[in-house]
């Protein structure tokens, strides 16, 4: 009986699990991150499961049997599917413990959550930015490349990605489909409908590690960091003043442009009283 057992245990050489099914042992190992046995004959990738790589290959077809019954839009897996419906009904199962704010999906908390502790595991090769998201660094490599394949068909503008171009796109219809459900305003993208709601809710997620002021958007922490290091990133090309700011540069143009106008309208006005001297002139 002991031999018989023997002979129908398999065992985990990486976890030490034992299984009786030799079919249950193979789907165990897979979930080993070192152990990918199925690969894509087009690009290489290399997959845990078959029905992973079954997936994957829809890429490379453009297949997409899983569609969504409410908006028309097409997935080319059924967990995808999935996902896309929680954002129709509301649903966002994965909470932030930092600051409550909730997901659809775990990944997505996983990328917010860096947002709090400052992590960026993804560091670009050629320069040396890194991004909490993996998405981000592919969108950040399209710089180096230089490479704009999604083309307006209005103005002729270019984009990195094509959801860049759908957003773009909303300048010439005029199209917000964000709406705030507090007041009455609505946005071209949702993560300006996003900033604008923490004007309603006062979150400011956003933290200073120097002096803990908090802000916001990530755009004005940054802006804040220059006060702590010094740095003046904009400077005026008249008169060489730097600012830590766009739009205190822009204010500060503005004593170059009036002044500028001051001094045409003084020329302009000694022009206009020397030629009516000459016509006085004129009539002795």
């Amino acid at each position: 009986m002991e031999a018989l057992m023997e002979e129908k245990s398999y065992s985990c050489e990486v976890c030490g699990l034992i299984f009786t099914s030799k079919n249950e042992f193979e789907i165990h190992s897979r979930a080993h991150p070192e152990v990918k046995p199925h690969s894509c004959e087009v690009c290489g990738s290399s997959f845990k499961t078959k029905s992973t790589l079954k997936i994957h290959v829809r890429i490379h077809t453009g297949e997409k049997p899983y569609s969504c019954e409410m908006c028309g839009s097409s997935f080319t897996g059924k967990s995808h599917l999935t996902v896309h419906m929680r954002r129709h009904v509301g649903n966002k199962p994965y909470g932030c413990d930092v600051c409550d704010s909730s997901f659809t999906t775990k990944s997505e908390l996983e990328s917010h959550v860096r947002t709090h502790t400052g992590e960026r595991p993804f560091p670009c090769e050629v320069c040396n930015s890194a991004f909490s998201r993996k998405s981000d660094l592919k969108r950040h490599a399209q710089i180096h490349t230089g490479r704009k394949p999604y083309s307006c068909g209005v103005c002729g503008s270019s984009f990195t990605e094509k959801s860049s171009l759908k957003v773009h796109m909303h300048i010439h219809t005029g199209e917000k489909p964000h709406s705030c459900q507090v007041c009455v305003l609505s946005f071209t993208t949702k993560s300006a409908l996003k900033r604008h709601i923490q004007i309603h809710t006062g979150e400011k997620p956003h933290v200073c590690t120097v002096c803990s002021s908090s802000f916001s958007q990530k755009t004005h922490l940054k802006m804040h960091l220059l006060i702590h290091t010094g740095v003046k990133p904009f400077s005026c090309e008249v008169c060489s003043a730097a600012f830590t700011g766009k739009a205190k540069l822009k204010v500060h143009m503005r004593k170059h442009t009036e002044a500028k106008q001051k001094s045409c309208e003084d020329n302009k006005a000694s022009f206009t009283n020397k030629d009516k001297i000459k016509a006085q002139m004129k009539t002795h």
